[in-house]
């Protein structure tokens, strides 16, 4: 196989292992009883795995292991903690089987990117192809459970997130054997602590305070949309336990479409307004979610904005910050508002949006518990709100839009002078 379409596959694997669990995961901790802080503290295992995996990642992984094999290493043990995931129905032992699992498989995040930049030729031109793989990956793997899951799913079947993710994490053990060899390199200089202090020191900087502010706001949002998402489809809109997935499944399909137009909607309409549109397609959905809920056609269909609030603010904001920043900092950079999108903006989302829930909810004379998901759905459209009025009146980028790398960005709102 050509080395561009074995790193496809990689990526298809990586992020398929992540989509057979994440929509499910929240109503199946319900499903076993969990109270809502341990739900809380499950989802923020994975902002603390994000943390360690910065650091661990960056600085022990690359000097001590080939990419291919520390990513084989990882995908067993990962593999072994989603069977105990899968089977652990008491709040501790699921806990610590997944905390094991996030802390083995968030650091293969960036060693999958750092193999796929290593082995390909042309890696400006040809990593969005490769990363693709991964939104397919998301998007393939959500169809099994239309079969292993009923419109009325029971635990034991649900726990099926876990076997299939585990499934994959072998195959990947075993795929990642026979990836391109890329030696560990022992010369990295690991953390650069003079470029995390300077990258902090950019915050001093109007925009980047602005943007790394609305980041956190748009980032508890988007991953309290998996809080919240499957269990609305299924309890209340009234999706089929075994559809939900592929329902939530388009919204990764409408993110492929949108990630070809991306390059020139940001040529047109500049960082600011492409932003905003990205963050108001949060509102909208939400705000759909809130007032539409017994219109399946429409609750289908608003979630292909999923593509427009990933691409139009998060991939934007990755390339704003290639773009803009010093040249010796970017990495730097990226990794604090990457911290913020998988670490951060998770473990509040996790608390947040499950404190709502049960607050949210009264169980009715039959006994069955209801949700007031119209007040849900109004908080993060509120939020979404919030972060556009401080795009809208305090963002004032360098540069209208992307620039050439010999254009010149305006030095009085540079980063570079912080």
């Amino acid at each position: 196989m050509k080395t561009s379409f074995r790193l496809f596959l990689m990526m298809v694997l990586q992020l398929a292992i992540w989509g057979a669990w994440a929509p499910k995961i929240f109503p199946y901790m319900g499903m076993l009883g969990f109270e809502p802080w341990q739900q809380s503290l499950v989802g923020s295992s994975w902002g603390v795995a994000a943390l360690v995996g910065i650091f661990f990642s960056n600085q022990f992984a690359d000097r001590n292991f080939s990419a291919e094999r520390f990513l084989a290493v990882s995908h067993l043990i990962g593999g072994l903690a989603l069977v105990g995931t899968a089977f652990a129905t008491s709040f501790w032992p699921f806990f610590a089987c997944y905390l094991i699992f996030s802390l083995v498989y968030v650091p293969t995040l960036s060693v999958t990117n750092s193999i796929a930049f290593a082995n390909l030729k042309d890696p400006a031109a040809d990593f969005g192809a490769v990363r693709m793989g991964g939104t397919v990956g998301w998007v393939l793997v959500s169809w099994p459970f239309v079969f292993l899951l009923g419109a009325h799913s029971s635990a034991e079947q649900v726990r099926w997130i876990f076997l299939v993710a585990a499934i994959l994490s072998f195959v990947f053990a075993a795929y990642s054997l026979t990836l391109p060899h890329t030696p560990a390199r022992k010369d990295a200089p690991g953390i650069d602590n003079l470029a995390w202090r300077r990258a902090l020191k950019l915050l001093a900087a109007p925009f980047v305070l602005v943007l790394f502010l609305v980041t956190f706001i748009d980032s508890v949002i988007h991953n309290g949309y998996f809080v919240m998402a499957d269990a609305f489809l299924t309890n209340r809109v009234g999706i089929a336990g075994n559809l939900s997935m592929v329902v939530l499944s388009l919204g990764q399909v409408a993110e492929i479409l949108t990630m070809f137009f991306l390059g020139r909607v940001l040529a047109r309409l500049g960082w600011k307004v492409t932003m905003i549109i990205g963050v108001l397609g949060h509102a909208a959905r939400f705000a759909v979610f809130a007032f539409f809920a017994d219109s399946i056609p429409v609750i289908v269909a608003v979630q292909l904005l999923h593509g427009i609030c990933y691409a139009f603010f998060f991939a934007t904001v990755y390339i704003f910050v290639d773009a803009v920043f010093p040249k010796d900092v970017r990495s730097s950079a990226q990794g604090l508002f990457n911290l913020l999108i998988l670490g951060v903006g998770n473990v509040v989302a996790s608390f947040l949006f499950p404190s709502l829930i049960s607050r949210l909810s009264q169980t009715g004379a039959d006994g069955v518990a209801s949700v007031d998901y119209t007040s849900l759905f109004l908080v993060p459209a509120g939020m979404a709100l919030a972060a556009v009025l401080l795009l809208a009146l305090f963002f004032r980028p360098p540069s209208r839009g992307p620039v050439a790398e010999t254009d010149e960005v305006p030095a009085t709102a540079s980063p570079a002078q912080v």
